[in-house]
C-alpha cells in the first residue's frame, strides 16, 4: 500500500462556504491546500481524537475531531471508505466508524458542547453541528440566546444568526441561559483587546485603506487603528506577508494579503498595503523575558530591536503570525529593480514577478500564482510601439491586463516567463511584440494606420488621373512614368485653361491658350480636346502639389554598395546563431546578432574587409563613370539622353524638343537682358506668318539662334543634367 492518499476534487468548509482544493493523507498529517488561495492547511496525526466517515449533501465526506476541540470537515468522497479506514488504522492507529445522523424535521433536542463545537442531538443523534469558531457574538434574552457567525462573502447563501429558546428551572442552581452564553463565548471569534500590546507602529501611512493607522500587535490578532476605522484582525486570517522595494529604490513596499478580507462599509480588502520610507528607523523593546522568547518563539526574535521600520515590523509580524516573508525573486527589470511600471484598470502601479507568482500592487492589489495560470500574452498596446499589454488568464477564465509596459522589459520578462515554464499564448487577430516591433507590413494583425495611409494615397492618384486628359486612349511614345519630370508633367503645368491666376493674366506669351511647342507635340500625338476640362478648385489641386517626385530607377550596371562589418559578421554567423537557438524567427535571430555584435570585443577583422570592399566599390564606380554610365540624364526611351532642366514655371511653355517657343512672364522678368522681352514678341509676330516668307524664315533662324544661346548660359547659371 501507497504511503499516502491523494484526492484532487475535495471541499473544506470554511465559515459555511465550501472550498474546492486538494487533500493529501501521509502518514504523519492530513494536509488540504486550497484552490483559490492556494493556503496550506496541515493537522498532524497526533493531534486527531477522532475521525468519523459521515454523509453529506451528495456525497460522503470526512469528519476530523481534534483534542484542542476544534473541528475540519472535508466532503467529496465516494467509495473511498473502506481504503481511508485502511490507512486510518495502519498510520494513525484510530478505528474510523461511520457517523450516523438524526433524520428527524424536530426542532427540539438537547444541546452538548464538546470543544469547540456546540451539537445539537435529537435522539442520541446529531441532527447538526456548529463551529464555535464561526460565532462572532451571542446575545441572550430571558429565556432566549441570539448565537450570530461571521458573513463569508464566497458563499452563496450565508447563515447570520440562530436563535435557541432555553426553557428555565426552578432547581437549577446556575441559570441555563447564562450558562449557555458563556459556553458560546469562550470558544467564539470574537477578540476582545486585553493586555499589553507586543509591539506599536505610529502613523504608518496605509494605500488601502487609505490613511495613516496605528499598528498595534497582539498574540492572537493585530489591530489598525486610525482617526476614522478601528480593524481587528485576528492572526489566522493572514495569508502571505510580502516586502517589496519601490522602484525607486528609496521606499517599500509591506503587503499582508487577508481572507476573509477587512470591510470598510460596503468595500473589501483583501490586501493591507503599507508604505515606508528605507531611511525610517525605529527602537522596540519587546515585553518578553528572554525565557518568554525561547520558549514560545525559539528565538528568533531578541528583547530589543532596531532598525529601518519596515524591516523591525517585518519581522515581528513573521514569527508572531509565523507566515513566510516573501519579497522580489530573481527577476530584474530593465531599470535594474525588481518592479514593472504598468497600469492595470486605469491605475498607475507596479508589478513584480516572484518565484511562485505574481503581485501587482496598488490599487487595486492582486496576487496570481503561477498554478492559476492557464497562459500569457504579450500584446499591442494601443497602437503605440514605444509601449506593450501584458495579459494573464487564469484557468477559470479571468483575464488580467497591464498596460502600458515599456517595451525595454520585453526581453526580460520574456526570459523570465520561459524560465518558469508558463505557457506564452499569441491571440488570433493579434501579433506578439516580436511582429509589433519589426516590420508592419508583417504577416499578422493588419495595421489600420498603413492601411490609411495606403488609401488616401490611391484616392489621390485617382484625383490626379481625373485631371488629366483622357489618357488611357492616347499613346505617348516619350512618356516614362518612372521619369521624375516628363512632358505629362510639363503640360499639366503648363495647362492655362486650369489655372486662374493664368487665365487672368492673358498676356506675355505665356498666357496663350496653346503654344507652338504644345501644338506640335499635340498634332504628334493625335491628341485633340475640343472642350476645355473643367475648373478644378484649390482643393482638388493641392494634392498635385504635395505630391513627391517618382524615385528614379534603379541602374541594373552600376556597381552593387558595399555591405557594412556587421552584415559581413551576420552573414558569416547567421547558421550558427540559429544553430545554437532553435526555433527563433528571423527577427529573433537579427536581434541576438545585434547583441551578440554589440558585445564582440574584436571588431578589426570584418571592418577591414568593410573598408576593403568599399575601396573596391569606389574604384568600381569611378571605372563605370568613365564609361558613361550614371551620367544622371533620363532616358527617352530611343536610346538618347534628355537634358534634363529645372522644374517648369507655370505659364512656360518652352518645348525641350524644339528649342522654340515663348517664355513666361516670370522668367522675363528675372532675365537681365531687356532685349529678349523684344525678341520674343517678334518671334510671337512672324510665328503668324506664312512659312515660305524669305524673311520671317531667317529670323525665325536667328531667333532660335538665339534661344539657343540663352539655353547655354541657363545651363551655365547652374542647370541639371547634360546635353
Amino acid at each position: 500500500m501507497a504511503d499516502f492518499l491523494e484526492f484532487s476534487s475535495i471541499s473544506s468548509e470554511v465559515r459555511g462556504a465550501m472550498c474546492p482544493g486538494k487533500l493529501k493523507m501521509t502518514d504523519t498529517a492530513i494536509v488540504f491546500k486550497s484552490d483559490k488561495t492556494g493556503k496550506v492547511e496541515q493537522i498532524n496525526a497526533g493531534d486527531i481524537e477522532l475521525l468519523n466517515y459521515q454523509r453529506f449533501v451528495g456525497s460522503y465526506g470526512l469528519r476530523v475531531f481534534l483534542k484542542n476541540g476544534s473541528l475540519h470537515r472535508f466532503l467529496g468522497f465516494s467509495g473511498d471508505e473502506a481504503k481511508i479506514a485502511d490507512f486510518v488504522k495502519k498510520n494513525y492507529k484510530l478505528d474510523m466508524l461511520e457517523k450516523e445522523l438524526s433524520m428527524r424535521g424536530w426542532n427540539w433536542g438537547t444541546v452538548q458542547f464538546k470543544g469547540a463545537v456546540l451539537s445539537f442531538d435529537v435522539e442520541n443523534k446529531t441532527s447538526f453541528e456548529i463551529p464555535l469558531n464561526n460565532v462572532s457574538q451571542c446575545n441572550v434574552g430571558k429565556n432566549e440566546v441570539t448565537v450570530e457567525f461571521h458573513r463569508n462573502d464566497d458563499a452563496p447563501v450565508s447563515l447570520m444568526e440562530m436563535r435557541f429558546h432555553i426553557p428555565t428551572t426552578e432547581s437549577a442552581d446556575i441559570d441555563p441561559v447564562e450558562a449557555f452564553q458563556e459556553n458560546v463565548m469562550k470558544q467564539a471569534s470574537v477578540i476582545s483587546v486585553s493586555g499589553d500590546a507586543i509591539a506599536i507602529f505610529r502613523e504608518i501611512h496605509c494605500l488601502t485603506p487609505r490613511g495613516r493607522y496605528d499598528i498595534k500587535v497582539f498574540q492572537t490578532f493585530f489591530q489598525l487603528h486610525g482617526k476614522t476605522y478601528d480593524f481587528k484582525i485576528p492572526t489566522s486570517s493572514v495569508l502571505r506577508l510580502f516586502l517589496l522595494p519601490h522602484k525607486d529604490n528609496r521606499q517599500m513596499f509591506f503587503v499582508i494579503s487577508l481572507d476573509p478580507p477587512i470591510k470598510q462599509g460596503q468595500t473589501r480588502y483583501h490586501f493591507l498595503v503599507t508604505l515606508f520610507q528605507m531611511d525610517e528607523e525605529t527602537n522596540i523593546e519587546l515585553p518578553f523575558s528572554e525565557e518568554e522568547l525561547k520558549e514560545k518563539y525559539e528565538d528568533k526574535l531578541t528583547k530589543e530591536l532596531s532598525g529601518p521600520v519596515y524591516e523591525i515590523l517585518g519581522k515581528i509580524m513573521k514569527v508572531i503570525i509565523n507566515r513566510k516573508l516573501t519579497g522580489p525573486g530573481s527577476f530584474v527589470g530593465h531599470a535594474g529593480t525588481p518592479a514593472i511600471g504598468c497600469s492595470f484598470k486605469a491605475a498607475a502601479g507596479y508589478l513584480y514577478p516572484l518565484e511562485r507568482g505574481f503581485i501587482y500592487v496598488h490599487k487595486p492589489p492582486v496576487h496570481i500564482r503561477f498554478e492559476e495560470i492557464a497562459s500569457v500574452n504579450f500584446a499591442r498596446s494601443g497602437g503605440s510601439t514605444r509601449s506593450f499589454d501584458f495579459e494573464i488568464e487564469l484557468k477559470t477564465g479571468t483575464v488580467h491586463t497591464f498596460n502600458s509596459i515599456e517595451k525595454e522589459e520585453y526581453s526580460k520578462l520574456f526570459d523570465f516567463i520561459s524560465s518558469k515554464k508558463l505557457h506564452v499564448k499569441h491571440t488570433g487577430g493579434k501579433a506578439s511584440y516580436k511582429d509589433d516591433f519589426a516590420d508592419s507590413d508583417n504577416d499578422g494583425e493588419p495595421d489600420a494606420y498603413l492601411a490609411r495611409v495606403k488609401a488616401e494615397a490611391k484616392e489621390r492618384d485617382e484625383d490626379d488621373d481625373d485631371d488629366g486628359s483622357d489618357s488611357e486612349e492616347s499613346t505617348d511614345e516619350d512618356f516614362n512614368p518612372n521619369q521624375q519630370e516628363s512632358d505629362v508633367a510639363e503640360e499639366f503645368d503648363s495647362n492655362v485653361e486650369s489655372s486662374s491666376s493664368s487665365d487672368e493674366d492673358g498676356s506675355g506669351g505665356g498666357g496663350s491658350a496653346d503654344s507652338g511647342g504644345e501644338k506640335k507635340r499635340k498634332d504628334k500625338k493625335g491628341k485633340t480636346q475640343d472642350k476645355p476640362p473643367a475648373k478644378k478648385s484649390k482643393e482638388k489641386r493641392e494634392p498635385k502639389e504635395r505630391k513627391k517626385p517618382k524615385s528614379k530607377s534603379k541602374d541594373s550596371n552600376a556597381p552593387k554598395r558595399p555591405v557594412s562589418a556587421f552584415m559581413l559578421w551576420m552573414n558569416a554567423t547567421r547558421d550558427q546563431i540559429r544553430k545554437d537557438n532553435p526555433g527563433l524567427s528571423i527577427t529573433e535571430i537579427a536581434k541576438k546578432g545585434g547583441e551578440l555584435w554589440k558585445d564582440l570585443k574584436d571588431k578589426k577583422e570584418w571592418e577591414a574587409k568593410a573598408a576593403k570592399a568599399k575601396e573596391n566599390y569606389t574604384e568600381a564606380m569611378a571605372a563605370y563613370k568613365a564609361s558613361g554610365g550614371g551620367s544622371g540624364g533620363t532616358d527617352n526611351g530611343k536610346g538618347e539622353k534628355r537634358k534634363k532642366s529645372a522644374a517648369p514655371r507655370k505659364g512656360d511653355t518652352t518645348s525641350p524638343k524644339t528649342g522654340s517657343g515663348f517664355k513666361s512672364k516670370e522668367y522675363i522678368e528675372d532675365t537681365s537682358s531687356s532685349s529678349t522681352d523684344e525678341d520674343a514678341k517678334k518671334d510671337a509676330k512672324k510665328a503668324k506668318k506664312p512659312a515660305n516668307d524669305k524673311k520671317s524664315t531667317g529670323k525665325s533662324k536667328k531667333s532660335e539662334s538665339e534661344m539657343s544661346e540663352s539655353e547655354e548660359e541657363e545651363d551655365d547659371d547652374g542647370s541639371e543634367g547634360s546635353d
